[in-house]
C-alpha cells in the first residue's frame, strides 16, 4: 500500500496538476505543509521529509505544471511564478485548506514569498530552501546552461551519471545508493523504457527569450509576509543564496531564523540532520503560534 495518495486537481485555465497526498493520522490538531519543489524537480523531492512530517499530519507535495505527472502547459508562457501560485491556490481550494505551512525548495520558496504576500492569513509560517529574495547571478548562470540541455541518456546508468555530474559539487558526501535515488527523482521513463527528465524542455525558454524582461521585485513580496514566521535554510557553499542576502533578510523581517546546512550547496535536500532539526522546531512553533 502507498504511503501517500496519488491525486490531481484541474486548475481554472484547464491543466490536470499532480500532487502526493500524505493523509497523516485520522485525528490531530497539526497544521498541514504544503511542499513546493525547484524549476527543474517535482514532488519526489521530498519523499524522505515528507512521511516522516506525516506521522502526525498532513503533507501535501505537487507537480508543478509542466514537471513530474503534471501536465505540460501548451503556452509555454503560461511558466511562470503567477501560473504555479494560481495553481497550488487551487489545490488548497479543492482540499478545503484554509491555513497551511509552506516548504519551499528554489522556486518553490519564490512560489512561497509571493502567496504570503498574497494571502498572509493563510500560513502560519514557510521554510524558504537556499533561496531568497535576491538570487545570485551565478547560480543562475549555471542553471540556465542545463536546464533542457541534457546530454543524451540511453539508460539508467547514464542517469545517475548525469546527476552526479551536475550536482556532485554541492553534495560531496553521497554514496552510489543515493545517487541511484537522486537520479530516480529527476528523470522518468518514457514510452520506450528510456530515462528522460521529468519536465518540459520547453521552461527553458524563460532563460532564452524572457532573458532581458525585468525580475519581479522579492524583497517587496518578502516584506509583506513580515507576519509569517520563517524559517531559512542555507546550504553552505550555495551560489544562489548568499549569507549577505541572509543578513538583510534578518534586517527586514523580525520573524526571520535561518540555519546553515553544513557541506550542501543549492539546495539541501532536507534529510540532512541540521535540516531536519531545524524544520522540525520551526513547525512546532507555527502549531503553537508562538
Amino acid at each position: 500500500m502507498s504511503e501517500y495518495d496519488e491525486r490531481f486537481v484541474k486548475v481554472p485555465d484547464g491543466l490536470d496538476i499532480f500532487y502526493r497526498d500524505y493523509p497523516g493520522p485520522s485525528q490531530t490538531d497539526r497544521l498541514p505543509v504544503l511542499c513546493l519543489h525547484g524549476l527543474t524537480r517535482n514532488s519526489a523531492d521530498f519523499e524522505t521529509i515528507a512521511p516522516r512530517l506525516a506521522e502526525d499530519r498532513r503533507v501535501l507535495a505537487m507537480d508543478v505544471r509542466g514537471r513530474g505527472r503534471s501536465q505540460w502547459d501548451p503556452d509555454w508562457r503560461r511558466y511562470h511564478p503567477g501560473s504555479y501560485v494560481a495553481d497550488a491556490f487551487a489545490l488548497m481550494d479543492h482540499e478545503g485548506i484554509d491555513r497551511a505551512i509552506l516548504i519551499g525548495t528554489s522556486m518553490g520558496g519564490i512560489m512561497s514569498m509571493i502567496m504570503g504576500a498574497m494571502a498572509p492569513t493563510r500560513f502560519a509560517g514557510m521554510v524558504l530552501n537556499d533561496i531568497g529574495p535576491k538570487v545570485e547571478e551565478a547560480g543562475v548562470e549555471r542553471i540556465s546552461g542545463y536546464v533542457g540541455k541534457m546530454p543524451e541518456i540511453r539508460s539508467w546508468a547514464d542517469a545517475v551519471e548525469a546527476t552526479r555530474t551536475l550536482n556532485e559539487a554541492f553534495f560531496p558526501d553521497l554514496d552510489e545508493a543515493e545517487w541511484k535515488a537522486f537520479a530516480r527523482r529527476l528523470f522518468h521513463e518514457d514510452e520506450e523504457g528510456r530515462p528522460v527528465p521529468a519536465y518540459d524542455p520547453a521552461i527553458r525558454r524563460n532563460f532564452t527569450e524572457r532573458k532581458d524582461e525585468a525580475a519581479p521585485d522579492l524583497w517587496a513580496a518578502f516584506e509583506a509576509c513580515r507576519d509569517i514566521p520563517i524559517l531559512v535554510l542555507r546550504g553552505e557553499t550555495s551560489d544562489i543564496l548568499s549569507p549577505e542576502t541572509v543578513a538583510e533578510m534578518y534586517r527586514r523581517h523580525p520573524k526571520t531564523h535561518a540555519v546553515t546546512v553544513p557541506n550542501r550547496g543549492h539546495a539541501p535536500l532536507l534529510d540532512e540532520p541540521a535540516a531536519i532539526e531545524a524544520i522540525d522546531d520551526f513547525l512546532k512553533t507555527c502549531d503553537s503560534g508562538a
